[in-house]
């Protein structure tokens, strides 16, 4: 076992690589078993498939503006796999090595969020109410401009990011199935659903890493935590733009439509910081030093803190036109 003297962030992942090594066939569904996105798309080599096609453009006209609006944005956070696989690569500590736990987590993550972009992508393409080329453009510039999550090189503040993220990612997919069964369209709600129950199998993981780090290093744990929180989770695509519009802009109409249909509000944001508080057991956790006790109480008291300034939020009523629709 670790001793509750080792703070060395290195000491701490090389000792929880076994525990990774051992779990991942729990974390990760294997790919004999994993769904894929032509399992939920028209097959181009039957027959019926140009039918099957024209029954998927007309469900897809009952979906709303912002709900596709949203439907896109979320494609295009998904498309930019390429910049978190390569987050990851630059983070401290992570042993690339094959064998290694933490590596196999790594890929068998990216091979399961791979085919997020690619269902949804194929959907938009053949749904006939997309201008395919902005939304690629988009696509690319995102991919292009990269991000700053505030994470620096430190895996402590990336595991925080992304249990958050990824719990923010499954609520915005599933609402919008939720969405657009209501409207008729049972495949897309389908589609969402699929991809929402990997994003949740995802944070749960990510939680897991955290409390597992928690054990071994407490004040570390909650100084990245607090530190994360202080500078305010921010989603992956929030430098999205259009061709023609500052970056960042675009990110900002999406998330107003986002926050008009009820997809991802600002009370969602404080929900999964209560939720994280509760799974961590924050109130509990025993061995920090006098910093890490500060940033427990600035921790417990943030969710109030922000429930009264999203209550003074007034939904945006701001309407935008996307290039990506047509």
């Amino acid at each position: 076992m670790i001793t509750a003297s080792v703070t060395s962030r290195s000491e701490v992942l090389q000792h929880l690589e076994s525990y990774v090594k051992e779990n991942i066939g729990s974390f990760l569904k294997s790919v004999e078993s994993s769904w894929q996105p032509s399992d939920f798309l028209p097959d181009p080599r039957l027959d019926n498939f140009f039918d099957e096609v024209k029954l998927l453009r007309e469900r897809a006209k009952e979906l709303s503006y912002d709900l596709l609006a949203v439907l896109i944005g979320d494609t295009i956070t998904e498309e930019a796999l390429p910049n978190y696989e390569a987050w990851f690569h630059e983070l401290d500590d992570l042993n690339r090595d094959t064998n290694n736990g933490w590596a196999q987590w790594i890929r068998g993550w990216t091979a399961e969020e791979n085919r997020h972009g690619d269902l949804l992508n194929r959907y938009l393409y053949l749904c006939g109410r997309v201008n395919m080329r902005e939304f690629e453009v988009s696509t690319q510039y995102l991919i292009a401009d990269g991000f700053d999550l505030g994470t620096a090189h430190d895996p402590y503040r990336a595991f925080v990011y992304t249990s958050y993220q990824e719990t923010a990612t499954n609520l915005s997919h599933r609402r919008v199935g939720t969405l657009a069964r209501k409207a008729g369209d049972d495949q897309l709600s389908k589609i969402c659903g699929m991809i929402a129950g990997d994003e949740t199998r995802h944070a749960r993981v990510y939680k897991t890493f955290v409390g597992k780090i928690f054990e071994v290093d407490p004040s570390e744990m909650m100084l990245a935590f607090e530190d994360m929180m202080r500078k305010k989770i921010v989603m992956p695509a929030h430098y999205m733009r259009e061709m023609g519009v500052e970056m960042g802009k675009t990110f900002g109409h999406f998330t107003d439509a986002a926050q008009r249909l009820g997809v991802y509000t600002s009370q969602d944001y404080t929900d999964i910081l209560e939720t994280l508080i509760k799974d961590w057991k924050i109130d509990q956790i025993t061995g920090l030093n006098g910093a890490a006790e500060k940033a427990r109480e600035y921790i417990m008291a943030l969710p109030n803190r922000l429930r009264r300034v999203a209550d003074r939020m007034p939904v945006p009523k701001l309407e935008y036109k996307f290039k990506w629709i047509e």
